[in-house]
């Protein structure tokens, strides 16, 4: 598997040829994974039924059953992923933010992911 990297703006790295990518290791299956889940459901206009439910099932109102769920979902559907080992969320009404860690297993090894939605 290859995926582009990101720099820490969360922008595509170009113009450093093949270095610009992660290549058959644990980091492309995982940067797969933050690109699903920071893609907005509807937000792609050439496929408007992908994305992740932020807006209704993750942070809306009655969201406590279906959040987990959704965000499982989008990790386990990720390219590359075989399996989630670990998984914490937390929901932090005061100051109105959500992060999610994860330990994955990859076709490649396992890695951890953290994220919230920007």
């Amino acid at each position: 598997m290859r995926y582009r990297k990101v720099d820490a703006s969360g922008d595509m790295i170009f113009g450093d040829d093949q270095r610009a990518y992660w290549r058959d290791i644990p980091e492309a299956p995982a940067q797969a994974v933050l690109s699903r889940l920071y893609l907005f459901l509807g937000e792609w206009f050439l496929d408007i039924t992908d994305g992740t439910a932020w807006n209704t099932r993750v942070l809306g109102k009655n969201t406590v059953d279906t959040r987990d769920p959704e965000i499982r979902a989008r990790i386990l559907d990720t390219e590359g992923v075989t399996s989630i080992d670990d998984y914490t969320s937390n929901l932090t009404r005061d100051d109105r933010k959500f992060s999610v860690q994860a330990t994955i297993s990859t076709a490649y090894g396992q890695t951890t992911i953290t994220g919230q939605p920007q």
